[in-house]
């Protein structure tokens, strides 16, 4: 245990944190498919990222007591079964088609929603998470022998050359009234895990040229003194981590930068507290403890806007270039605990101490605006109304990583991870 980790506080922090966002996944869900809501509303459809990050969290909720084995199998269960013979074609209701899935579906028939596009990296994470799933119900039993084989199903039926388009990089999608999306997957963006998975696949793996196609649009700079591939938002540095234990293991493009995408991650946590010490919007509340922008919910328009501000709902906001509207969001700071925890933890004791979590069934706000004042006075400000499934998704997986490494553990004997990244060119450490 990280020595950061033995502080009494520290610990019954992290658990209680745990514990509460492992909650939504047992209440915004249907149990019968197990769908998860995108937002804890009424009204919410499911969100495939959230279902691949509840996928996730219920091994770490095993072995947190958070729920039962059996439990956690019958939830399980019931969602492959769900994928697997959910309806799949090119008809525009379909739940997916080529392996891949529509980003929202309906939380009860499963099938797709508001014309939606299937989604190639909401499928990855859908699909990390199934892995995660058969690496983990290894018994012999009936039910996790089954869990094991519509793991390894779902993730074949996957057609990663058919997401190409005939180019080189992963297209972001396809509908069936249009066809694919204009946009690919190039940049540094939350695809890494898309790749990986992409090129691991036993049945129509992508070629290494895709990978190198996505490393050539990357961009190196150097901010507040420290180097890095830039992203903005916070979550980008996060969500492939959640799966994939980077420290050590280097691409092509890491090597020539002597980094790892591990220390890329920490630098740009770093550089978000930086932002905040330096605040050169002049936001209220920033500072070396209060930090976190990312993609989330905002206060929207607000007229008159204080300040002479203009506010945002949901948009992936960035430091240090925005988009900026004094929105944090406390999951940013904490699914950055493994990269740098000796600034997360504080921060995360500051929203503690700011009351975020007043209210709130999972734990800490989604996100906060200390800048909008509000009628009831708190420090915080504008409160976001939701949680959302993809925000609550890393929390618990990555607070465990930090605690034991034991996603990542896990992940390490997935076949379809380990070969992805040999095949886009990692090598060293555990690999």
């Amino acid at each position: 245990m990280d020595a950061l980790n033995e502080h009494p506080l520290n610990e019954q922090l992290l658990q209680n944190i745990q514990s509460l966002s492992f909650e939504y996944f047992l209440n915004e869900a249907n149990a019968e498919n197990g769908l998860i809501a995108d937002r804890n509303t009424q009204t919410s459809p499911a969100s495939i990222a959230a279902v691949g990050l509840a996928l996730s969290s219920y091994p770490v909720g095993v072995e947190r007591g958070f729920a039962t084995r059996a439990a956690a199998v019958e939830r399980t269960l019931a969602t492959l079964r769900f994928f697997w013979n959910a309806p799949h074609g090119p008809q525009p209701d379909a739940t997916g088609y080529k392996g891949f899935y529509y980003h929202f579906l309906d939380m009860k028939t499963g099938r797709r929603v508001w014309n939606c596009e299937l989604s190639t990296i909401d499928t990855a994470l859908l699909l990390a998470g199934v892995l995660a799933a058969g690496a983990y119900f290894d018994q012999d039993d009936e039910s996790e022998l089954e869990i094991r084989r519509l793991a390894d199903a779902l993730y074949r039926r996957a057609d990663w050359l058919w997401a190409l388009n005939g180019g080189s990089a992963i297209t972001h999608g396809w509908r069936p009234e249009t066809g694919f999306l204009p946009y690919r997957w190039e940049g540094y963006d939350e695809a890494l895990i898309l790749y990986v998975l992409g090129l691991g696949s036993p049945t129509h793996p992508l070629p290494p040229e895709s990978y190198a196609a996505w490393l050539s649009t990357y961009v190196w700079k150097k901010i507040y003194g420290r180097e890095m591939v830039y992203a903005g938002p916070l979550f980008i540095h996060q969500f492939s981590h959640v799966w994939i234990d980077f420290r050590g293991i280097r691409d092509a493009f890491m090597r020539d930068h002597d980094s790892d995408y591990f220390l890329n991650s920490r630098e740009a946590t770093y550089l978000q507290r930086d932002y905040a010490v330096r605040n050169p919007r002049r936001l209220i509340g920033y500072g070396e403890n209060c930090w976190g922008v990312t993609a989330s919910d905002g206060p929207g328009p607000i007229a008159p806007a204080p300040h002479r501000r203009r506010y945002f709902g949901y948009l992936a906001r960035g430091a240090p270039y925005g988009p900026d509207d004094g929105t944090l969001s406390p999951w940013a700071a904490i699914a950055s605990l493994p990269f740098a925890p000796e600034i997360v933890l504080p921060a995360l004791r500051h929203f503690h101490d700011m009351d975020l979590h007043a209210g709130n069934p999972y734990g800490f706000t989604a996100s906060f605006n200390p800048t909008i004042a509000t009628a009831d006075g708190r420090s915080c400000g504008w409160v976001s109304p939701d949680h959302v499934g993809i925000n609550q998704g890393p929390i618990a997986p990555m607070i465990e990583n930090y605690r034991s490494d034991f996603l990542w553990r896990l992940m390490r004997g997935v076949p379809a991870i380990a070969t992805g990244l040999r095949r886009a060119g990692f090598s060293g450490g555990w690999l």
